[in-house]
């Protein structure tokens, strides 16, 4: 037990370092974006494929190959039919290697204009861009009216939904399933920096057979590939070290970057999931997501439960326990050195497939970037990663108090 004074003065002690933190984290926020002419040079795929790219709904480039001379899509929901046309195309050059997964990537943001982005955001999709180009791999940008023009098409029942929920980081979750469903290929944070090109994400010994140590269940698919999930935590299943670390599940998936066939189950389960959730906060609140108390419950949601990682680790096991039997906590590398596994088509990499160069505190496996299993790089640059205090102390309180376990982790933002 934690004596009251002991706990009053870890807790003044806690507010003190949150704001010495928050004043350091406000004075050195601001990135001076360099002149507009020095973009050019130091950015020349983004500048020419999405700084002065003209097309409506965001910005795309399809490979030569891909299209005929003389087509040229005047908004980015016909460049996605074309890039899904020449991907139906069994050429295995149009695919991760050892999958049916198309080689196009879907990255999404506010705006094509780079010189409003962080020096980070820049270099990361670059980096993105160079894989494309070199690999003989289509992209797209998507801006949010594309992001709308996509739903509205292609799974018109979610707009409602989409539209009611009260942040552009819950939309942008869920549009990141519906565009690797309705399109398929490789979904990436603009702050998640590729180590390798997506053409290469398998090789031979991310598909041998395993074995669950536990049950003894041996999972040997010869199916190609339909979807690639990367681990983001894995904590031991006893204990607190999984919660004290801000993770719902000791092994969770991440979504910052995953790559899928076309109308994989995988993500109808998760779509599935969210619109139920939806339907019983409608019902809840006058049959309307629109009313004031929807809203307000919405609202008090935490992201990374209703859309975010935790939902995508929710489906995940959901679909392959029902269709594999998986033991979910089988998945993890603690114990066999941080091996890839496939379960009926769906391949999880370890932690260093996506989450590789943690520090020593909460490293769970990772791995140095350097490492040859490592694909991709997160650097937590994103849009909603601004300092907030109530979050950043509920941190401090659940990694060194043991407290707080359920205090919101991420900002509440419209």
């Amino acid at each position: 037990m934690v004596s009251c004074s002991r706990y009053r003065r870890s807790m003044v002690l806690s507010v003190f370092l949150i704001i010495i933190v928050g004043i350091l984290a406000l004075s050195n926020r601001s990135e001076h974006a360099p002149a507009v002419a020095l973009l050019q040079d130091q950015y020349p795929l983004l500048w020419d494929r999405v700084h002065t790219f003209n097309g409506q709904g965001g910005a795309w480039y399809l490979p030569p190959t891909w299209s005929q001379p003389l087509t040229r899509p005047r908004n980015i929901l016909e460049a996605a039919r074309v890039a899904v046309h020449a991907s139906n195309f069994t050429d295995p050059d149009r695919h991760i290697a050892h999958s049916n997964i198309p080689l196009i990537v879907h990255q999404t943001w506010g705006t094509r204009h780079i010189d409003t982005w962080s020096e980070g955001l820049r270099r990361s999709t670059e980096k993105w861009l160079q894989y494309v180009v070199d690999g003989n791999m289509a992209y797209f940008l998507w801006e949010d009216d594309g992001m709308l023009q996509l739903i509205d098409n292609c799974a018109p029942e979610f707009h409602g939904p989409y539209s009611s929920l009260a942040s552009m980081v819950e939309k942008t979750d869920v549009f990141r399933i519906i565009v690797a469903k309705c399109i398929g290929g490789i979904y990436g944070d603009l702050d998640a920096e590729p180590l390798k090109s997506p053409d290469k994400w398998i090789v031979p010994e991310d598909i041998l057979p395993w074995m669950d140590p536990e049950t003894g269940v041996l999972y040997n698919s010869t199916k190609p590939v339909g979807a690639i999930f990367g681990i983001e935590a894995d904590c031991p299943p006893d204990g607190d070290t999984c919660w004290r670390m801000g993770y719902a599940n000791s092994v969770q998936l991440t979504q910052w970057s995953f790559a899928s066939r076309r109308e994989h189950p995988l993500l109808r389960e998760y779509l599935n999931k969210f619109m139920d959730e939806l339907q019983t906060i409608a019902s809840q609140s006058g049959e309307t997501l629109e009313s004031q108390a929807a809203q307000a419950k919405l609202q008090a949601l935490d992201p990374l439960t209703l859309t975010g990682p935790e939902a995508v680790t929710r489906a995940a096991q959901n679909w392959l326990e029902g269709l594999a039997g998986l033991r979910w906590n089988a998945l993890t590398g603690l114990q066999d050195g941080g091996k890839s596994k496939v379960v009926d088509d769906v391949l999880i990499l370890p932690i260093t497939g996506f989450s590789p160069g943690r520090g020593r505190y909460g490293n769970m496996g990772s791995k140095p970037t350097t490492d040859p299993t490592a694909r991709l790089v997160h650097h937590a640059q994103g849009s909603w990663k601004k300092f907030d205090l109530v979050v950043e102390f509920g941190k401090f309180c659940r990694t060194f108090l043991g407290l707080c376990e359920n205090w919101s982790k991420v900002p509440h933002q419209t």
